[in-house]
Protein backbone atom coordinates (compact mmCIF):
# COMPACT_ATOMS: atom_id res chain seq x y z
CA UNK A 1 0.00 0.00 0.00
CA UNK A 2 2.09 2.87 -1.06
CA UNK A 3 -0.62 5.93 -0.39
CA UNK A 4 -1.16 8.47 2.11
CA UNK A 5 1.41 11.60 1.90
CA UNK A 6 3.51 12.08 4.94
CA UNK A 7 2.97 15.71 5.43
CA UNK A 8 4.79 15.86 8.86
CA UNK A 9 8.33 15.08 6.73
CA UNK A 10 8.09 18.16 4.55
CA UNK A 11 9.75 19.62 3.13
CA UNK A 12 11.34 16.32 1.64
CA UNK A 13 7.64 14.70 1.39
CA UNK A 14 5.02 16.77 -0.47
CA UNK A 15 1.77 16.26 -2.55
CA UNK A 16 3.25 14.92 -5.06
CA UNK A 17 6.46 13.13 -3.89
CA UNK A 18 5.23 11.50 -1.02
CA UNK A 19 7.80 9.95 1.92
CA UNK A 20 7.78 6.31 0.61
CA UNK A 21 8.87 7.10 -2.52
CA UNK A 22 12.05 8.96 -0.42
CA UNK A 23 15.31 7.63 -0.02
CA UNK A 24 15.69 8.45 3.74
CA UNK A 25 17.59 4.87 5.40
CA UNK A 26 19.98 3.51 2.97
CA UNK A 27 20.32 3.32 -0.89
CA UNK A 28 16.88 2.57 -2.14
CA UNK A 29 13.34 4.48 -0.94
CA UNK A 30 11.42 3.17 1.36
CA UNK A 31 8.67 1.64 -0.92
CA UNK A 32 11.88 -0.37 -2.66
CA UNK A 33 13.40 -1.35 0.67
CA UNK A 34 9.58 -2.87 1.59
CA UNK A 35 10.18 -5.34 -1.08
CA UNK A 36 14.06 -6.00 -1.18
CA UNK A 37 13.29 -6.89 2.48
CA UNK A 38 10.76 -9.60 1.29
CA UNK A 39 14.50 -12.08 -0.20
CA UNK A 40 14.30 -15.03 1.21
CA UNK A 41 10.59 -15.43 1.36
CA UNK A 42 8.49 -17.27 -1.60
CA UNK A 43 6.43 -14.48 -2.79
CA UNK A 44 5.03 -13.52 -6.11
CA UNK A 45 5.23 -10.55 -7.69
CA UNK A 46 4.58 -7.39 -5.39
CA UNK A 47 1.24 -5.86 -6.11
CA UNK A 48 1.16 -2.15 -5.40
CA UNK A 49 -1.80 0.12 -4.75
CA UNK A 50 -1.26 3.55 -5.00
CA UNK A 51 -2.74 6.95 -6.22
CA UNK A 52 -3.05 8.46 -9.89
CA UNK A 53 -0.69 10.82 -9.29
CA UNK A 54 1.41 8.89 -7.97
CA UNK A 55 1.86 6.26 -10.89
CA UNK A 56 4.92 7.35 -12.54
CA UNK A 57 7.21 7.50 -9.44
CA UNK A 58 6.04 4.11 -8.57
CA UNK A 59 6.34 2.64 -11.99
CA UNK A 60 10.05 2.95 -12.24
CA UNK A 61 10.90 2.07 -8.64
CA UNK A 62 9.62 -0.94 -9.71
CA UNK A 63 11.36 -0.58 -12.47
CA UNK A 64 14.74 -0.09 -11.10
CA UNK A 65 14.22 -3.40 -9.02
CA UNK A 66 13.47 -5.36 -12.16
CA UNK A 67 9.74 -5.91 -10.24
CA UNK A 68 7.43 -3.85 -12.45
CA UNK A 69 5.04 -6.76 -14.30
CA UNK A 70 2.07 -4.72 -14.71
CA UNK A 71 1.26 -5.27 -11.03
CA UNK A 72 0.25 -1.49 -10.48
CA UNK A 73 -3.50 -1.06 -9.07
CA UNK A 74 -4.25 2.73 -9.47
CA UNK A 75 -6.86 4.32 -7.43
CA UNK A 76 -9.16 7.21 -8.53
CA UNK A 77 -9.04 8.51 -4.80
CA UNK A 78 -7.79 7.39 -1.46
CA UNK A 79 -10.48 5.64 0.47
CA UNK A 80 -8.04 4.45 3.68
CA UNK A 81 -6.95 0.79 4.11
CA UNK A 82 -9.73 -1.55 4.00
CA UNK A 83 -11.25 -0.81 0.16
CA UNK A 84 -7.11 -0.86 -0.84
CA UNK A 85 -6.67 -4.41 0.34
CA UNK A 86 -10.02 -5.29 -1.12
CA UNK A 87 -8.76 -3.94 -4.41
CA UNK A 88 -5.88 -6.31 -3.98
CA UNK A 89 -7.58 -9.31 -3.38
CA UNK A 90 -10.27 -8.99 -5.63
CA UNK A 91 -7.17 -8.73 -8.33
CA UNK A 92 -5.30 -11.77 -6.64
CA UNK A 93 -8.15 -14.00 -6.74
CA UNK A 94 -9.17 -12.80 -10.91
CA UNK A 95 -5.57 -14.53 -11.73
CA UNK A 96 -7.03 -17.51 -10.62
CA UNK A 97 -5.64 -18.84 -7.43
CA UNK A 98 -6.57 -17.39 -3.93
CA UNK A 99 -3.69 -16.64 -2.42
CA UNK A 100 -2.10 -16.19 1.25
CA UNK A 101 -1.64 -11.72 0.87
CA UNK A 102 1.28 -10.32 3.23
CA UNK A 103 -0.17 -6.70 3.06
CA UNK A 104 2.63 -3.79 3.95
CA UNK A 105 2.53 -0.23 4.49
CA UNK A 106 5.65 0.70 1.83
CA UNK A 107 6.65 3.49 4.03
CA UNK A 108 7.67 1.59 7.42
CA UNK A 109 11.57 1.46 7.79
CA UNK A 110 12.29 -2.44 9.57
CA UNK A 111 16.22 -2.10 11.15
CA UNK A 112 16.32 -6.32 11.44
CA UNK A 113 15.28 -7.50 7.76
CA UNK A 114 15.38 -11.42 9.09
CA UNK A 115 13.81 -10.93 12.11
CA UNK A 116 10.87 -9.39 9.73
CA UNK A 117 10.91 -12.60 8.04
CA UNK A 118 10.47 -14.78 10.50
CA UNK A 119 7.74 -13.24 12.22
CA UNK A 120 5.95 -13.90 8.94
CA UNK A 121 6.78 -17.07 8.39
CA UNK A 122 5.03 -17.68 11.98
CA UNK A 123 2.12 -16.07 10.32
CA UNK A 124 1.63 -17.67 7.61
CA UNK A 125 0.77 -21.27 9.61
CA UNK A 126 -1.87 -18.76 11.02
CA UNK A 127 -3.19 -17.68 7.58
CA UNK A 128 -3.70 -20.74 5.74
CA UNK A 129 -5.58 -21.57 8.52
CA UNK A 130 -8.21 -19.11 7.46
CA UNK A 131 -7.09 -16.86 10.80
CA UNK A 132 -6.26 -13.03 10.10
CA UNK A 133 -3.46 -12.43 11.16
CA UNK A 134 -2.04 -9.22 12.46
CA UNK A 135 1.30 -7.81 13.47
CA UNK A 136 2.30 -6.81 16.44
CA UNK A 137 5.44 -4.72 17.36
CA UNK A 138 6.74 -5.44 20.96
CA UNK A 139 7.03 -1.89 22.15
CA UNK A 140 10.04 0.16 23.77
CA UNK A 141 8.15 2.73 25.37
CA UNK A 142 5.35 4.35 25.99
CA UNK A 143 4.59 5.56 22.45
CA UNK A 144 1.28 7.87 22.73
CA UNK A 145 1.14 8.09 19.16
CA UNK A 146 0.59 4.10 18.21
CA UNK A 147 -2.40 2.21 18.65
CA UNK A 148 -2.49 -0.98 20.51
CA UNK A 149 -3.26 -4.39 20.29
CA UNK A 150 -3.90 -6.25 23.96
CA UNK A 151 -3.05 -10.15 23.15
CA UNK A 152 -5.21 -13.08 24.75
CA UNK A 153 -5.00 -16.58 24.98
CA UNK A 154 -1.15 -18.33 23.18
CA UNK A 155 -2.15 -20.17 20.50
CA UNK A 156 1.57 -21.74 20.34
CA UNK A 157 3.66 -21.42 17.39
CA UNK A 158 4.17 -17.64 17.94
CA UNK A 159 0.87 -16.05 17.68
CA UNK A 160 -2.02 -14.77 20.34
CA UNK A 161 -5.87 -14.60 20.07
CA UNK A 162 -6.77 -10.76 20.08
CA UNK A 163 -8.37 -10.07 23.12
CA UNK A 164 -8.85 -6.27 21.50
CA UNK A 165 -7.59 -3.17 19.77
CA UNK A 166 -7.25 0.35 21.39
CA UNK A 167 -6.80 3.83 20.06
CA UNK A 168 -3.81 5.68 20.84
CA UNK A 169 -3.38 6.15 24.89
CA UNK A 170 -2.48 8.88 26.93
CA UNK A 171 0.74 8.41 28.64
CA UNK A 172 -0.25 6.94 31.82
CA UNK A 173 -2.41 4.36 29.85
CA UNK A 174 0.61 3.93 27.47
CA UNK A 175 2.34 3.25 30.58
CA UNK A 176 -0.08 0.60 31.78
CA UNK A 177 0.36 -1.47 28.81
CA UNK A 178 4.05 -1.75 28.85
CA UNK A 179 4.29 -2.37 32.34
CA UNK A 180 1.51 -5.50 31.63
CA UNK A 181 3.14 -7.06 28.95
CA UNK A 182 0.23 -7.99 27.55
CA UNK A 183 0.16 -5.48 24.44
CA UNK A 184 2.03 -4.75 21.46
CA UNK A 185 2.22 -1.53 19.14
CA UNK A 186 -0.16 -1.84 15.99
CA UNK A 187 1.79 -2.04 13.09
CA UNK A 188 -0.53 -1.99 10.18
CA UNK A 189 0.60 -4.91 8.64
CA UNK A 190 -1.63 -8.06 7.85
CA UNK A 191 -1.74 -11.60 6.53
CA UNK A 192 -4.53 -13.17 5.43
CA UNK A 193 -6.00 -15.51 2.51
CA UNK A 194 -7.45 -13.37 0.06
CA UNK A 195 -10.85 -14.98 -0.30
CA UNK A 196 -10.86 -14.91 4.12
CA UNK A 197 -10.71 -11.19 3.98
CA UNK A 198 -13.26 -10.52 1.78
CA UNK A 199 -15.51 -12.75 3.24
CA UNK A 200 -14.60 -11.12 6.49
CA UNK A 201 -15.49 -7.40 4.57
CA UNK A 202 -18.80 -8.57 2.95
CA UNK A 203 -20.16 -9.57 6.52
CA UNK A 204 -18.82 -6.31 8.32
CA UNK A 205 -18.82 -4.35 5.78
CA UNK A 206 -21.38 -5.03 2.65
CA UNK A 207 -20.99 -1.22 1.04
CA UNK A 208 -17.39 -1.25 0.91
CA UNK A 209 -17.57 -4.88 -0.59
CA UNK A 210 -20.08 -4.43 -2.90
CA UNK A 211 -18.00 -0.96 -4.39
CA UNK A 212 -14.97 -2.70 -4.65
CA UNK A 213 -16.58 -5.60 -6.60
CA UNK A 214 -18.03 -3.40 -8.87
CA UNK A 215 -15.09 -1.30 -9.41
CA UNK A 216 -13.26 -4.07 -10.09
CA UNK A 217 -15.55 -5.32 -13.01
CA UNK A 218 -14.61 -2.62 -14.87
CA UNK A 219 -10.94 -2.75 -15.30
CA UNK A 220 -9.16 -0.48 -18.06
CA UNK A 221 -5.06 -1.50 -18.34
CA UNK A 222 -2.50 1.14 -19.47
CA UNK A 223 0.62 0.45 -19.81
CA UNK A 224 1.87 -0.42 -16.68
CA UNK A 225 -1.31 -0.19 -14.75
CA UNK A 226 -4.24 -1.28 -13.98
CA UNK A 227 -7.15 1.51 -13.37
CA UNK A 228 -10.49 0.68 -11.78
CA UNK A 229 -13.74 1.93 -12.69
CA UNK A 230 -13.87 5.36 -11.17
CA UNK A 231 -17.69 5.76 -10.45
CA UNK A 232 -17.86 2.64 -8.63
CA UNK A 233 -14.58 3.30 -6.87
CA UNK A 234 -15.72 6.67 -5.86
CA UNK A 235 -18.78 5.70 -4.48
CA UNK A 236 -16.90 3.89 -1.87
CA UNK A 237 -16.91 4.12 1.77
CA UNK A 238 -13.85 5.38 3.66
CA UNK A 239 -12.72 3.15 6.39
CA UNK A 240 -9.37 1.30 7.47
CA UNK A 241 -8.87 -2.50 7.51
CA UNK A 242 -8.68 -2.11 11.67
CA UNK A 243 -12.11 -0.64 12.21
CA UNK A 244 -13.88 -2.37 9.14
CA UNK A 245 -12.34 -5.95 9.76
CA UNK A 246 -10.06 -6.96 12.32
CA UNK A 247 -11.66 -4.95 15.63
CA UNK A 248 -14.48 -7.06 14.14
CA UNK A 249 -13.31 -10.71 13.10
CA UNK A 250 -13.68 -13.54 15.81
CA UNK A 251 -10.32 -14.98 13.85
CA UNK A 252 -7.63 -12.36 14.41
CA UNK A 253 -4.44 -13.42 15.83
CA UNK A 254 -1.48 -11.34 16.87
CA UNK A 255 2.04 -12.00 15.96
CA UNK A 256 4.52 -10.19 17.88
CA UNK A 257 7.43 -9.40 15.71
CA UNK A 258 10.38 -7.40 17.47
CA UNK A 259 12.23 -6.34 14.05
CA UNK A 260 13.73 -2.54 14.46
CA UNK A 261 9.82 -1.13 13.16
CA UNK A 262 9.28 2.44 12.62
CA UNK A 263 6.72 4.08 10.76
CA UNK A 264 8.43 7.12 10.41
CA UNK A 265 5.85 9.28 11.82
CA UNK A 266 7.98 12.44 11.99
CA UNK A 267 11.64 13.44 12.01
CA UNK A 268 12.42 12.73 15.30
CA UNK A 269 11.61 9.36 14.55
CA UNK A 270 13.89 9.30 11.67
CA UNK A 271 16.53 10.41 14.04
CA UNK A 272 15.79 7.84 16.12
CA UNK A 273 16.46 4.96 13.81
CA UNK A 274 19.51 6.50 11.99
CA UNK A 275 23.26 6.11 12.36
CA UNK A 276 24.24 9.28 14.48
CA UNK A 277 27.84 10.24 15.01
CA UNK A 278 29.67 11.02 18.57
CA UNK A 279 27.72 13.61 19.44
CA UNK A 280 24.09 12.35 18.43
CA UNK A 281 23.79 14.28 14.85
CA UNK A 282 22.79 12.42 12.09
CA UNK A 283 24.05 14.45 8.99
CA UNK A 284 22.80 14.09 5.06
CA UNK A 285 24.58 16.04 2.13
CA UNK A 286 27.21 18.44 3.16
CA UNK A 287 26.56 19.60 6.45
CA UNK A 288 29.31 20.99 9.32
CA UNK A 289 28.29 21.28 12.87
CA UNK A 290 29.98 22.78 15.90
CA UNK A 291 29.41 22.68 19.29
CA UNK A 292 25.91 20.77 18.40
CA UNK A 293 24.16 17.58 19.79
CA UNK A 294 21.78 15.80 18.69
CA UNK A 295 21.03 17.22 16.01
CA UNK A 296 19.14 15.96 12.41
CA UNK A 297 20.58 17.86 9.63
CA UNK A 298 19.44 17.06 5.36
CA UNK A 299 21.43 19.08 3.09
CA UNK A 300 20.06 18.99 -0.63
CA UNK A 301 22.05 21.17 -2.04
CA UNK A 302 25.08 23.67 -1.17
CA UNK A 303 26.34 23.05 2.52
CA UNK A 304 24.62 23.48 5.71
CA UNK A 305 26.39 24.53 9.14
CA UNK A 306 25.11 24.57 12.74
CA UNK A 307 26.82 26.06 15.81
CA UNK A 308 25.37 25.66 19.35
CA UNK A 309 22.37 23.97 18.83
CA UNK A 310 20.74 21.24 20.32
CA UNK A 311 17.74 18.46 19.71
CA UNK A 312 16.85 20.42 16.69
CA UNK A 313 15.77 19.19 13.14
CA UNK A 314 17.23 21.18 9.82
CA UNK A 315 16.45 20.17 6.67
CA UNK A 316 17.16 22.19 3.45
CA UNK A 317 15.90 21.66 -0.22
CA UNK A 318 16.40 23.59 -3.15
CA UNK A 319 13.28 25.20 -2.37
CA UNK A 320 12.57 25.23 1.16
CA UNK A 321 14.20 24.98 4.45
CA UNK A 322 12.89 23.73 7.89
CA UNK A 323 14.37 24.77 11.35
CA UNK A 324 12.24 22.75 14.21
CA UNK A 325 12.79 21.47 17.21
CA UNK A 326 12.64 17.76 17.45
CA UNK A 327 10.03 17.74 20.48
CA UNK A 328 7.81 19.61 17.99
CA UNK A 329 7.99 17.79 14.91
CA UNK A 330 4.17 16.98 14.88
CA UNK A 331 3.50 20.71 13.98
CA UNK A 332 5.14 20.60 11.11
CA UNK A 333 1.81 19.27 9.51
CA UNK A 334 0.29 22.85 10.43
CA UNK A 335 3.08 24.36 8.17
CA UNK A 336 1.95 21.98 5.04
CA UNK A 337 -1.83 23.19 6.03
CA UNK A 338 -0.80 26.77 5.63
CA UNK A 339 0.78 26.13 2.22
CA UNK A 340 -2.46 24.29 1.05
CA UNK A 341 -4.46 26.72 2.23
CA UNK A 342 -2.30 29.38 1.25
CA UNK A 343 -1.96 27.37 -2.28
CA UNK A 344 1.73 27.50 -2.63
CA UNK A 345 3.71 24.94 -4.55
CA UNK A 346 5.45 24.24 -1.76
CA UNK A 347 2.79 21.85 -0.61
CA UNK A 348 2.32 19.91 -3.73
CA UNK A 349 5.88 19.79 -5.81
CA UNK A 350 9.43 19.78 -5.38
CA UNK A 351 11.49 22.20 -7.57
CA UNK A 352 12.75 19.29 -9.38
CA UNK A 353 9.45 17.41 -10.75
CA UNK A 354 9.63 13.91 -11.46
CA UNK A 355 7.80 12.74 -15.34
CA UNK A 356 7.42 9.57 -16.86
CA UNK A 357 9.79 10.46 -19.45
CA UNK A 358 12.38 11.89 -17.10
CA UNK A 359 12.98 15.21 -14.70
CA UNK A 360 12.97 18.94 -15.14
CA UNK A 361 13.67 21.24 -12.58
CA UNK A 362 13.10 25.02 -12.42
CA UNK A 363 16.41 26.87 -11.95
CA UNK A 364 15.06 30.50 -12.12
CA UNK A 365 11.61 32.17 -12.71
CA UNK A 366 10.28 36.13 -13.07
CA UNK A 367 7.66 38.29 -14.08
CA UNK A 368 7.53 36.89 -17.91
CA UNK A 369 10.28 34.24 -18.01
CA UNK A 370 11.05 30.88 -16.68
CA UNK A 371 14.21 29.11 -16.90
CA UNK A 372 14.15 24.60 -16.75
CA UNK A 373 16.85 21.96 -17.01
CA UNK A 374 15.35 19.17 -18.25
CA UNK A 375 16.57 15.70 -18.74
CA UNK A 376 15.22 13.02 -21.26
CA UNK A 377 15.73 9.42 -20.42
CA UNK A 378 17.22 7.60 -23.18
CA UNK A 379 14.87 6.49 -25.71
CA UNK A 380 11.86 8.33 -24.01
CA UNK A 381 9.66 10.82 -25.90
CA UNK A 382 7.39 13.91 -24.64
CA UNK A 383 3.69 14.44 -25.92
CA UNK A 384 2.98 16.43 -28.83
CA UNK A 385 1.71 19.69 -27.64
CA UNK A 386 1.47 23.46 -27.92
CA UNK A 387 0.99 26.10 -25.98
CA UNK A 388 -1.26 29.15 -25.97
CA UNK A 389 0.57 31.39 -23.34
CA UNK A 390 4.23 31.16 -24.01
CA UNK A 391 7.67 30.63 -26.82
CA UNK A 392 10.21 27.81 -25.60
CA UNK A 393 13.86 27.97 -26.55
CA UNK A 394 15.76 24.67 -26.07
CA UNK A 395 19.34 24.70 -25.89
CA UNK A 396 21.02 21.09 -25.92
CA UNK A 397 23.73 20.18 -23.05
CA UNK A 398 24.59 16.68 -23.63
CA UNK A 399 23.02 14.03 -26.06
CA UNK A 400 20.58 14.16 -28.52
CA UNK A 401 17.30 15.60 -29.31
CA UNK A 402 15.09 15.07 -32.15
CA UNK A 403 12.61 17.91 -32.29
CA UNK A 404 9.69 18.21 -33.96
CA UNK A 405 8.30 21.25 -34.73
CA UNK A 406 4.70 21.29 -36.41
CA UNK A 407 5.30 19.05 -39.88
CA UNK A 408 9.18 18.70 -39.66
CA UNK A 409 11.59 17.05 -37.22
CA UNK A 410 15.03 18.29 -36.64
CA UNK A 411 17.99 16.21 -34.78
CA UNK A 412 19.36 18.70 -32.56
CA UNK A 413 22.75 18.03 -30.75
CA UNK A 414 25.04 19.32 -28.05
CA UNK A 415 25.66 23.41 -28.26
CA UNK A 416 22.65 23.64 -30.16
CA UNK A 417 19.65 25.22 -30.13
CA UNK A 418 15.88 25.24 -31.37
CA UNK A 419 13.15 28.15 -30.93
CA UNK A 420 9.54 26.97 -29.94
CA UNK A 421 6.68 29.89 -31.12
CA UNK A 422 3.76 30.43 -29.67
CA UNK A 423 0.80 27.94 -30.64
CA UNK A 424 3.37 25.60 -32.64
CA UNK A 425 2.53 21.92 -32.30
CA UNK A 426 6.13 20.08 -30.82
CA UNK A 427 7.25 17.25 -29.22
CA UNK A 428 10.77 16.95 -28.04
CA UNK A 429 12.31 12.91 -27.97
CA UNK A 430 15.62 11.33 -27.14
CA UNK A 431 16.61 8.86 -30.12
CA UNK A 432 20.14 7.96 -28.04
CA UNK A 433 21.81 5.83 -25.30
CA UNK A 434 22.29 8.43 -23.14
CA UNK A 435 20.15 10.98 -21.14
CA UNK A 436 19.64 13.99 -23.00
CA UNK A 437 19.79 17.45 -21.09
CA UNK A 438 18.52 20.62 -22.10
CA UNK A 439 18.12 24.13 -20.84
CA UNK A 440 14.81 25.64 -21.39
CA UNK A 441 13.65 29.25 -21.46
CA UNK A 442 10.45 29.76 -21.28
CA UNK A 443 9.06 33.21 -22.17
CA UNK A 444 5.50 34.50 -22.59
CA UNK A 445 2.27 35.89 -20.42
CA UNK A 446 1.60 32.96 -18.87
CA UNK A 447 4.47 30.03 -17.89
CA UNK A 448 1.70 27.26 -15.98
CA UNK A 449 1.95 24.13 -16.24
CA UNK A 450 -1.67 23.85 -17.45
CA UNK A 451 -0.91 26.02 -20.18
CA UNK A 452 -0.31 22.79 -21.85
CA UNK A 453 -2.39 21.12 -24.78
CA UNK A 454 -1.72 17.22 -25.40
CA UNK A 455 -2.46 15.89 -29.02
CA UNK A 456 -0.78 12.79 -28.45
CA UNK A 457 1.06 11.07 -25.36
CA UNK A 458 2.90 7.34 -25.13
CA UNK A 459 2.15 7.43 -21.60
CA UNK A 460 -2.12 8.10 -21.71
CA UNK A 461 -1.88 11.96 -20.76
CA UNK A 462 -3.88 13.24 -23.91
Amino acid sequence: MAGGSGSRLWPLSRALYPKQFLRLNGSGSMLQNTITRLQGLECADPMLICNEEHRFIAAEQLRELGELNHNIILEPAGRNTAPAIALAAFAAIGQGNDPVMLVLAADHIIQHAEVFRESVRKALRFAEQDKLVTFGIVPTGPETGYGYIERGVDQGAGGFDVARFVEKPDEDTALEYIDSGEFYWNSGMFMFKASRYLKELKSHRPDIYKACEEAMMDLNSDLDFVRVNKEAFLNCPEDSVDYAVMEKTKDAIVVPMDAGWNDVGSWSSLWEVSDKDDSGNVHHGDVMSHNSYNNYVFAETGMVATVGIDDVVVVQTKDAVLVVKKDQVQDVKKIVEALKRDNRTEFQLHREVYRPWGKYDCIDNGARYQVKRITVKPGEKLSIQMHHHRAEHWVVVSGTANVTLDDETTMVTENESVYIPIGSVHSLENPGKIPLDLIEVQSGAYLGEDDIVRFDDWYGRS
